[in-house]
């Protein structure tokens, strides 16, 4: 579904994303990892055609930039890890927005449009705030308008920048399980950045370890967070102790 070789990308003349190889499956949740400043988030962005970059990102064996912009919408959806939302805009509003790459040039959206909107948001439980201002929703409920704009472009294909960022515990788990549920119904191919280490090796299939951007780890959860490559790549002291769905990763005072 996604290949990625020789990944490279430089802003304002720094190297940030340095020689990335990673591939997605279809059907896949895979997770990039890493420290602060590792490139996930620049890597992330260059996958989905949103940066410019050497090497090569194939898409169900296309190269991404020979994708005409209206058929890459309609691949893949990417919701950004803070997305710039207008003022005052309601939530059919924004969620319509997904609809762009389907309505012609100076023309509106049709009845189909508004069916499609309307479904996604019925299933993400958020249809009885469609005429409320996003503004005045919480972190989790703007979370699924955000999820709720991506599904309406009918994109296979999930590009997630720390979804759950600066969502308390109860909303994070919220959703990453309806993430993981739309996975499964839809059928759709998810690769997302995440800071929260155990979470990540709960939900991922696999992950990958970006460090100074490159890739220094890719595998199971339980190959990629290790003690070892966490202390070297992290600096941090940590206990790493199976749990239920995955590895478990314990900070350790000095």
């Amino acid at each position: 579904m996604i290949r990625v070789r020789d990944l490279r990308v430089r802003l304002d003349g720094n190297l940030i994303v340095d020689g990335v190889d990673l591939e997605v499956a279809d059907g896949e949740w895979v997770m990039v990892i890493g420290p602060n400043g590792a490139g996930k988030s620049t890597a992330l962005r260059a996958i989905g055609g949103l940066l410019p970059a050497t090497g090569s990102v194939e898409v169900n064996g296309v190269p991404i930039e020979r994708m005409p912009r209206r058929k890459r919408a309609t691949t893949i959806a990417t919701v950004a890890q803070n997305p710039a939302v207008p003022p005052a805009m309601r939530v059919l509003d924004y969620a319509l927005l997904g609809r762009t790459p389907y309505i012609p040039p100076l023309g509106r959206e049709s009845a189909a449009d508004l069916a499609a909107v309307e479904e996604v948001l019925e299933s993400l439980d958020v249809a009885r705030f469609a005429s409320r201002r996003l503004e005045t929703l919480s972190g989790g409920e703007r979370q699924r308008v955000f999820l709720a704009r991506a599904l309406a472009q009918g994109a296979g294909i999930l590009l997630l920048d720390e979804p759950t960022s600066a969502l308390d515990i109860g909303h994070q788990q919220e959703v990453l399980e309806l993430i993981d549920r739309l996975r499964a119904e839809r059928g759709l191919t998810v690769l997302a950045t995440m800071h929260d280490l155990s979470t990540a090796g709960e939900y991922a299939d696999r992950m990958v370890l970006l460090a100074e951007g490159a890739v220094v780890a890719a595998g199971t959860a339980r190959e990629v967070l290790t003690e070892e490559n966490l202390a070297k790549h992290y600096r941090v002291r940590v206990r790493v102790i199976e749990g239920e769905h995955g590895p478990l990763v314990v900070p350790v005072r000095g």
